[in-house]
C-alpha cells in the first residue's frame, strides 16, 4: 500500500496534514483559548494578593526569598509568578496539548479516517507534536509576558533585585528570564513525553491528560523522599527548579544542564516508545 501511495502522481507524504492546518485546528479549540485564559489571568490574581495581603515585617534573622521581592520591579514579578507556577500550573498546559493529540482523534472517531487520507503515521504523529509542543512553549511565553506587562504597572520597571543580595539590571534581567522560561519548557519534556505516549495508548484524551499529570505528581513525591538521597538526581522533578540559579548574581549552569540532559533523555525515550507503539497499532476507532 505504501509503495503504490509513494508512486501516485503528485503524492507526497511529507505534504499531509501539514503543520498549518493542525496549528489552526488547535487553536480553535476552546480548551486552547481556556489554558491561555488561566494563564493570563494569574500575573493578575496574584497583584491583588499581594495588594491585600500587604508587606510583612522582616525580622532581624528573617531570610530573604524570592516571595518577598516579587514587588520591587516587573522583572521580580515576573520571576515570582514562574517560581509560583512551575512545579503543577505549568504542567497542565504540557499534558493538555500532547495529551489531546492522538487521543482525540480516536474519540471522536476519526483517526482511522484520517489515516486513510492518506496521512502516514510518522507524518501524523510528527505534525501534532510539532504543533503541542509549539503550544506548550506558548504557554511558557504567554505567563511571564503578561507579568512583566502586568508588574511594569503595579510596581514599576527596574532592576531585578536579587533575594541573595544585589540586583540585576533590566536589560540583563530579561536575559535571565528568558534562560529560566527555556529552562522550565525543557524540564516539561518529560511530562510532554509521557502524555504524548499516552495519548497513543488509549482513546480517552482524559485519561492521557490525567495519567501525565498524576504520573509528574509522582515524580514530584519521590523527589521529596530524602532516603533516596542521589537516586532523586535521576528524576527529572530534582532539577525543576534549577532555573533560580539563572537569577544569581553570577549565572550557575550545573544544575540547569544536569536537569536538562536529565529531561532530554527521558523525553527521548517516550517520544520514541510513542512513535514505535503507534505505527504497530491496530486503529479501529
Amino acid at each position: 500500500m505504501t509503495a503504490l501511495l509513494d508512486s501516485a502522481p503528485g503524492y507526497r507524504a511529507g505534504h499531509t496534514l501539514p503543520l498549518r492546518v493542525e496549528a489552526v485546528r488547535q487553536l480553535k479549540r476552546r480548551r486552547t483559548a481556556v489554558m491561555g485564559a488561566v494563564l493570563a489571568a494569574l500575573p493578575f490574581v496574584l497583584i491583588v494578593a499581594f495588594a491585600i495581603g500587604g508587606g510583612d515585617d522582616d525580622g532581624p534573622d528573617r531570610r530573604i526569598t524570592l516571595m518577598d521581592t516579587a514587588t520591587a520591579s516587573a522583572a521580580n514579578f515576573a520571576a515570582t509568578c514562574l517560581f509560583v507556577s512551575a512545579g503543577f500550573l505549568l504542567v497542565i498546559p504540557v499534558a493538555l496539548f500532547c495529551g489531546d493529540t492522538v487521543a482525540s482523534e480516536a474519540g471522536w472517531s476519526s483517526l482511522r479516517y484520517l489515516l486513510a487520507a492518506p496521512v502516514p503515521r510518522a507524518r501524523l504523529l510528527w505534525s501534532k507534536l510539532v504543533v503541542a509542543l509549539a503550544f506548550s512553549a506558548a504557554a511558557m511565553v504567554l505567563l511571564p509576558l503578561v507579568a512583566l506587562a502586568a508588574g511594569t504597572v503595579a510596581y514599576g520597571w527596574g532592576p531585578l533585585r536579587l533575594p541573595t543580595g544585589g540586583a540585576l539590571p533590566a536589560v540583563d534581567s530579561l536575559g535571565r528570564l528568558a534562560l529560566a522560561v527555556a529552562f522550565v519548557f525543557v524540564s516539561q519534556l518529560v511530562t510532554a513525553g509521557l502524555a504524548f505516549w499516552l495519548s497513543t495508548r488509549t482513546d480517552a484524551p482524559l485519561g492521557a491528560v490525567g495519567g501525565a499529570v498524576g504520573l509528574t505528581i509522582v515524580g514530584n513525591v519521590l523527589d521529596a523522599v530524602t532516603a533516596l538521597g542521589d537516586w532523586r538526581e535521576f528524576l527529572p522533578a530534582h532539577w525543576q527548579y534549577a532555573w533560580i540559579d539563572a537569577l544569581q548574581p553570577q549565572l550557575e549552569w550545573g544544575g540547569m544542564v544536569k536537569g536538562a540532559a536529565v529531561s532530554v533523555a527521558c523525553a527521548t525515550v517516550l517520544f520514541a516508545l510513542a512513535f514505535r507503539g503507534f505505527a504497530r497499532k491496530d486503529i479501529v476507532s
